[in-house]
């Protein structure tokens, strides 16, 4: 290895070899154009824009607003125009002796005046089924007392409160779920590189030793361990590369992007004043699918409300403007105006209004179980996953340490090795310690993160 890269030196900076020094830099300062947090931020605009599911579940918002306002309508007037027309032959008659009564009459009558000036009649009989008949009629109709359309109305508006939750849950899952997967791709980008730096470093140990050895002060055996060192490398740097294009493909599907569409990657700063806030906040009052259950509770009170009211009478009122007469008259005589009321209350009907009640109580107690459920479920996932980042916080802590005490230790065992008083084994062994210990902090830096986005969606207040 070139011992002008880790010669020690007054400098701290300059002791540090080159190659640690960079991947040192690389994770602890960003670029000045854009941080993780701003990057992240874009996919998950994009997500939001562009998931299939979330804008199925918008559709079903909309939809439940058109049944709103269909409950809406049945409160103003509706106009509707109706016709029939009928041919009948046969049938019942009615018989009127109209003859039988008036011909004597008129027969004496005639006798009396010496004229004929009354005829004789035939007796009459009609069909009662109407032949060659219409009747053509517009019907105006108002609901002027029906409880149950008041209850269709809430019950409706209710609903559109409960589907813009379960939007508003799926959307905070979603943001949860894009801001994992690329911190999950993060992790596995810095991981890739870290095992490419490593590379770097068994590569140059294994010159250094091949040199040695060609120069008659080095043992073939210890060019043998390095060979295997690069060659561990090599299956690390695989394994790396498989799982960075794995988190890749999820990310741009959550996305909906093509799956090899490149993701970029930026540097992880962590906001202590977020976490800070985060750990400190307990309120979970605004949470969306608390809401929601508190909302589904809501329309079945209301449905329980509209079942025990089924005593209440229903009055409507209506109005037809039509004509009706045979062989299609249309004059004064066959044009007709007529106004109604309607009234109806329900008297017996099998206990079935009493037994709609007892379901109905035995739903609204079902789901009044389950808002108990969920309020303990939410309460005790908030607790564990507090619990959880501060775990990985004292974990990441302590990595920082473990990885200055790698580079210092790989300082020192590299002078050794050098010198001739340390073997090639505890060099290998203090590179595979800052390896471990680099990766061990790569780990616990994007496992952070990930928890704290699934402890800001246990608090996303519902818009």
């Amino acid at each position: 290895m070139n011992t002008d890269n880790l010669s020690l030196d007054t400098n701290p900076t300059q002791s540090i070899p080159r190659i640690l020094l960079w991947v040192f830099l690389s994770f602890t300062f960003l670029p000045s154009t854009l941080t993780a947090q701003q990057r992240v931020d874009e996919y998950v605009a994009e997500g939001l824009a562009n998931n299939l599911v979330l804008k199925e579940k918008n559709a079903s918002l909309e939809q439940s607003l058109l049944v709103l306002k269909d409950a809406k309508s049945y409160f103003l007037p509706s106009l509707e125009f109706g016709a029939s027309y009928t041919l009948a032959k046969g049938g019942r008659t009615i018989d009127f002796p109209i003859g039988d009564l008036l011909n004597p009459v008129y027969t004496t009558l005639n006798k009396l005046t010496g004229s004929n000036s009354f005829p004789q009649l035939e007796n009459v009989s009609n069909q009662l089924l109407p032949n060659d008949f219409y009747d053509a009629r517009f019907r105006a109709t108002l609901p002027l007392l029906n409880r149950d359309l008041n209850f269709q109305k809430q019950i409706r508006a209710q609903q559109v409160e409960w589907s813009a939750l379960q939007v508003e849950t799926y959307r905070s899952t979603l943001i949860q779920d894009i801001r994992q997967a690329y911190f999950m791709y993060c992790a596995a980008y810095s991981a890739h590189q870290i095992v490419q730096n490593t590379q770097v470093l068994v590569n140059q140990n294994l010159k250094d030793n091949q040199s040695l050895l060609e120069n008659g002060k080095g043992l073939p055996a210890r060019v043998l361990r390095a060979e295997s060192e690069v060659e561990n490398a090599k299956v690390l740097l695989i394994e790396a590369d498989n799982k960075k294009y794995k988190a890749a493909q999820y990310l741009n599907f959550l996305v909906n992007r093509p799956l090899d569409q490149e993701v970029l990657f930026e540097a992880s700063v962590l906001d202590l004043a977020r976490v800070a806030y985060l750990l400190g906040e307990e309120n979970q009052e605004g949470n969306s699918e608390l809401l929601a259950i508190q909302t589904a509770e809501s329309i079945q009170e209301t449905v329980l409300k509209s079942q025990k009211s089924y005593w209440i009478p229903k009055l409507s009122t209506y109005a037809d403007f039509g004509s009706q007469g045979f062989d299609w008259t249309f004059d004064s005589q066959s044009r007709y105006t007529m106004w109604g009321l309607q009234f109806s209350v329900p008297v017996f009907q099998g206990g079935r209004n009493q037994t709609q009640i007892q379901r109905g109580n035995l739903g609204l107690q079902s789901i009044q179980r389950q808002k108990e459920l969920l309020g303990k479920k939410l309460a005790l996932e908030l607790k564990l996953q507090k619990n959880e980042v501060k775990s990985i916080l004292a974990t990441l802590q302590s990595s920082e340490k473990k990885i200055i005490s790698a580079e210092a230790y790989l300082r020192l065992v590299d002078r050794g090795f050098k010198e001739g008083s340390l073997s090639l084994i505890e060099y290998i062994d203090a590179q595979n310690q800052w390896t471990q210990a680099s990766l061990q902090k790569n780990i616990a830096t994007y496992n952070l993160q990930m928890a704290l986005a699934q402890l800001e969606r246990l608090l996303t207040t519902s818009n």
